[in-house]
């Protein structure tokens, strides 16, 4: 089939690379347009659209993809199906009838579960034992249109987002092919999703990962973990924000108030609702992430201080 890709952020690459190498013609990618970054804030092109652009395919950028040039445009190429992963933007009606095959959406959950923008770190955050990934022909609602293939991943208890979403792009890219093929080959059939089991994932912002230290240790494991590496989860100390990389539940440590901090030689605890935890990197603002008690050293906290959200 002849193929136009969309997607944006470095979680594509995957499902791109393995459609570039499939029985497939991916003939253009559209993505994002370029936008600031680094420290100097440059305008820099999307990983889909720098790797695209390395392979000689066309890399279609429109602002919104309801443009009538990016209309005319991908009627030209006449694709048979839109792969997407991580696209970044919603797709029109006008732009979701021109291929055969329609879009098909690759999305990092058991659908109807997590439909949204984030919802890997909402299954760690919620304590998920199982996630998965879905294909499924994107409709105007949001990720509710009918599945057309599903993997599954178990979630370890020590996953960041990260590590997961690395584990659940490398799947997802073999079943975003598997249905490449299942359609140009007329065997897939799609399932409407349940009207049961829906919850929403949507976008978790800085605020949202401020971390209440008055939760339990396993509510604030898991918040930083889901935060982990974005948005980063943070507290204050005397006055400065800190990000934290994840933290060690002490399960029989009930000696400390919530946020309170106890330095030791090797370790710095933090208490919670329930038992404390160990503290792993620690990044403070400006700063590279460093070990927890290398930052205690430096920071010498007082008995009886804490961190605040």
């Amino acid at each position: 089939m002849r193929l136009v890709f969309a997607g944006t952020p470095e979680v594509s690459l995957e499902s791109l690379v393995a459609l570039l190498e499939s029985r497939h013609e991916v003939v253009a990618v559209v993505t994002r347009p370029d936008a600031p970054a680094g420290r100097g804030r440059s305008l820099q092109v999307s990983p889909v659209g720098a790797l695209a652009a390395e392979r000689g395919i066309e890399v279609l950028t429109p602002q919104r993809p309801s443009e009538p040039d990016f209309l005319a445009r991908l009627a030209e190429i006449a694709p048979d199906c839109c792969p997407v992963v991580a696209y970044g933007a919603l797709v029109p009606k006008a732009a979701l009838g021109i291929p055969r095959h329609g879009w098909v959406n690759l999305h990092f959950s058991l659908l109807p579960a997590w439909r949204g923008a984030a919802p890997v770190q909402h299954a760690i955050w919620h304590g998920d034992d199982i996630t998965g990934a879905s294909t499924f022909l994107l409709e105007e609602g949001l990720d509710t249109g009918p599945v057309l293939g599903v993997v599954t991943e178990s979630i370890r208890p020590r996953d960041t987002s990260g590590d997961l979403l690395t584990r659940l792009a490398s799947s997802g890219a073999g079943l975003l092919v598997a249905t490449m093929d299942a359609l140009d080959d007329g065997i897939m059939a799609a399932a409407r999703q349940p009207s049961d089991g829906i919850s929403l994932a949507p976008k978790i912002t800085v605020a949202d990962a401020g971390i209440d230290w008055a939760q339990p240790a396993i509510r604030v494991d898991r918040q930083i973990r889901a935060c982990t590496p974005a948005p980063g989860a943070w507290s204050t100390f005397r006055g400065e924000r800190l990000k934290f990389e994840p933290v060690t539940m002490l399960l029989d440590d009930l000696t400390l108030a919530p946020g309170e901090l106890a330095v030791e030689k090797h370790r710095v605890r933090v208490g919670t609702a329930s038992h404390a935890v160990v503290l792993g990197d620690v990044r403070p603002q400006g700063k590279k992430a460093m070990p927890g008690a290398d930052w205690a050293r430096g920071t010498r906290p007082e008995p009886g201080e804490t961190l605040l959200t």
